[in-house]
């Protein structure tokens, strides 16, 4: 077995952005010399996820508008008591979501189904430079 290290970088607007990473993840697959196997795609930080998604406009609105729901911004987290950063939410939404996806991938390609997309969601409620740890496997 192989393994491939890939990484990725990108800058953030915060609060609740999602980013379509798939084509990004596709050309790393490419770069590795591995044709077959799975990718863990990973977020170092506490308030940025990944999971995947029909990347289309009304679900765009729907991810956000649920997170806000079933963690809203308005109400008490211990976190702010403590820090008084105002992301107490950015974190509880992070954890529930997850730091990490594992796709297999077949020559070199992301076995996704059709209307599937790997995002990475940024949680938190300002703006982040972002990198994503590809663990390449195959």
């Amino acid at each position: 077995m192989s393994v491939a290290t890939k990484e990725l970088h990108f800058d953030t607007q915060g609060e609740v952005e999602i980013i379509d990473i798939t084509e990004k993840v596709n050309s790393k697959l490419r770069e590795s010399s591995i044709e077959d196997g799975i990718v863990t795609i990973f977020v170092p930080g506490a308030t940025g996820a990944v999971t995947t998604i029909e990347y289309e406009p009304g679900l765009l609105q729907d991810l956000p508008s649920a997170l806000e729901r079933l963690f809203p911004k308005g109400i008490g987290y211990e976190h702010e008591y403590r820090w008084h950063d105002g992301n107490g939410h950015s974190h509880v939404r992070a954890s529930i979501l997850g730091p990490s996806l594992t796709v297999p991938f077949h020559d070199q390609r992301l076995m996704l189904g059709t209307w599937q997309q790997v995002v990475f969601i940024e949680l938190d409620n300002k703006r982040r430079s972002r990198r994503i740890i590809l663990q390449i496997m195959g």
